[in-house]
């Protein structure tokens, strides 16, 4: 099935995994294979955290869109499974299936928070086949000074408690995800609230803040940095409130082949705050590579 988004025509995959269904949209392009992780926050996709990039990346790159588990149109795990194995280990291996049945070996994998860590986990795990890696304020990697949960973690873990989700609720967690609220009206509000309406993901995200509190946080993925043989580039928004940049040093210690830029005046959300300037570095970094 083909749709049309920042009039780019978008190929979407159903692929049957072992754990479940995981959707994957394409945007066909005769480059390398880029995957492009989203992240955890309430109604997240890979289409709606990265439609504003797809024009001047697919000029380079042929780009793949998973749904991970839990979010868009992909299957939501359950209680006895996110009781037995983390969000980021569910994730990693019904991603990798996923990858396998579209029979991709080799590729670049750029992750954003949550998906950050399932990027790095991936890196990890299956050295050879992750060709470059682009690292977005990555949850697991990163080794907090200050207390956490962060004020961004909060303003995830407490959308879909009380009352439930809102307008104004939404609103708030935009405001603390980005540096500059202003850029991001109430049409950008309202298409984010509604897409955190869906009842399985609401019931899903429920059981993952309970799992992710049990687990007291992200898998402890800093520990093996070292095992990372891409070569890496970190971008970070010198004001994220959610992975906060003093995090980010054992990183850039611990990852052999690193490179970091970090942006002023940014958020969680350096993709949306900084389009032009996360596209050209994305497509410059990745682009040496090949």
């Amino acid at each position: 099935m083909t749709t049309s988004t920042t009039e780019l025509e978008l190929r979407h995959h159903k692929v049957q995994t072992s754990l479940g269904e995981v959707a994957v949209a394409e945007v066909p392009g005769e480059g390398p294979v880029l995957v492009m992780l989203h992240g955890g926050g309430p109604g997240a996709s890979g289409v709606s955290n990265y439609h504003q990039n797809l024009a001047a990346l697919s000029k380079r790159f042929r780009i793949l869109l998973p749904d991970q588990p839990g979010f868009g149109h992909s299957y939501r795990p359950g209680e006895t499974e996110l009781g037995e194995r983390s969000i980021t280990q569910i994730t990693v291996d019904a991603l990798f299936q996923a990858l396998d049945a579209l029979e991709i070996e080799s590729f670049h994998l750029l992750g954003n928070s949550l998906g950050g860590a399932a990027a790095i986990a991936m890196a990890q795990t299956q050295r050879d086949r992750v060709t470059g890696l682009v690292l977005m304020a990555p949850g697991g990697g990163w080794l907090p000074f200050g207390p956490t949960p962060t004020e961004g973690q909060k303003e995830m873990f407490k959308y879909f408690n009380g009352a439930g989700p809102s307008e104004k609720k939404m609103a708030s967690f935009i405001r603390t995800m980005v540096f500059d609220h202003k850029q991001f009206g109430e049409d950008v509000v309202r298409a984010r609230y509604e897409a955190s309406l869906d009842e399985s993901h609401i019931e899903f995200y429920h059981l993952y803040n309970a799992a992710f509190a049990r687990r007291h946080g992200m898998d402890p993925l800093w520990r093996d940095l070292h095992k990372i043989k891409a070569p890496t580039l970190l971008l970070w928004g010198r004001d994220d409130r959610t992975i906060t940049l003093e995090g980010a040093q054992i990183m850039v210690k611990q990852i052999p082949d690193v490179q970091m830029h970090v942006f002023g005046n940014c958020g969680h959300w350096v993709q949306l705050e900084r389009a032009a300037e996360f596209e050209r570095l994305v497509t410059d970094f990745l682009g040496d590579l090949e």
